[in-house]
């Protein structure tokens, strides 16, 4: 990854800041964004004054838009982009509020989509892009409709779009991850006992009995943004802990 820049959205947290550091130690400059001050302060300090740490939020529209030219201010070009930022709000049918359904399809598709467009003009020929699913994308699970439906909305964009920016240059992948312990479970809106049997539930549906580690999504994506994967393209990879076989 050495003299590659990355950029990784949502990359103050989580999945996204794991990235930027394994990124980081491998060589690379990285670029993240989050839109929480308290978060993007942290990530500065975490990832230090080599990275470049932009204030953008994924459920803004204008931000979305905007991303690319604020890229161009630090870059002349990006050989790839994690495509990251995501928010989760779990709850029955009868407890969904057209807020709910604004806030996630605003965050998870629209603003992956419109900071994708944005940034064509500095992706470089080649870059590599990875998208953030998820594997609820592909399942039945109660409680996580708005959810489950945007990350199934990303898995189908992640196809479509692979095959339109091909041409270009631009290999664009999907990442699945099943339950990972990150700060989103933190943010559900459940009550303390409700989170817990949700997340003893979740772990006991894996075949290793246990939530994945930031770490090790992190490890898949660097894998899809490196040359290593450059016979890799328009795929929907799944890091579950083999939730899908139970």
């Amino acid at each position: 990854m050495k003299n590659q820049t990355i950029l990784i959205t949502g990359g103050t947290t989580g999945i996204g800041l794991a990235t930027a550091q394994l990124l980081q130690a491998d060589g690379a400059r990285v670029i993240v964004t989050g839109r929480n001050p308290a978060t993007l302060a942290a990530a500065r300090t975490a990832l230090g004054p080599q990275a470049v740490v932009l204030a953008s939020d994924a459920g803004s529209l204008a931000d979305a838009q905007a991303l690319g030219a604020e890229i161009k201010k630090h870059t002349a070009r990006l050989d790839g982009a994690f495509l990251n930022a995501g928010i989760a709000q779990f709850g029955p049918l009868e407890t969904m509020t057209p807020q709910h359904f604004a806030d996630m399809f605003n965050v998870n598709v629209r603003g992956l989509f419109f900071q994708l467009q944005s940034l064509l003009p500095v992706l470089a020929n080649p870059s590599a892009v990875v998208f953030n699913a998820s594997v609820a994308g592909e399942l039945g699970l109660p409680g996580t409709s708005l959810y489950s439906a945007t990350k199934a909305a990303v898995i189908s964009l992640g196809k479509t779009l692979a095959a339109e920016l091909a041409p270009r240059g631009v290999r664009l992948n999907t990442l699945s991850p099943g339950p990972v312990t990150t700060p989103i479970y933190n943010k559900l809106g459940f009550p303390a006992d409700a989170q817990k049997g949700f997340e003893d539930s979740m772990s006991g549906q894996t075949l290793v009995k246990r939530f994945g580690t930031a770490d090790e999504v992190a490890r898949l994506a660097r894998f899809l943004l490196t040359a290593e994967s450059s016979f890799i393209v328009g795929e929907n990879i799944v890091i579950d802990g083999g939730i899908r076989l139970t």
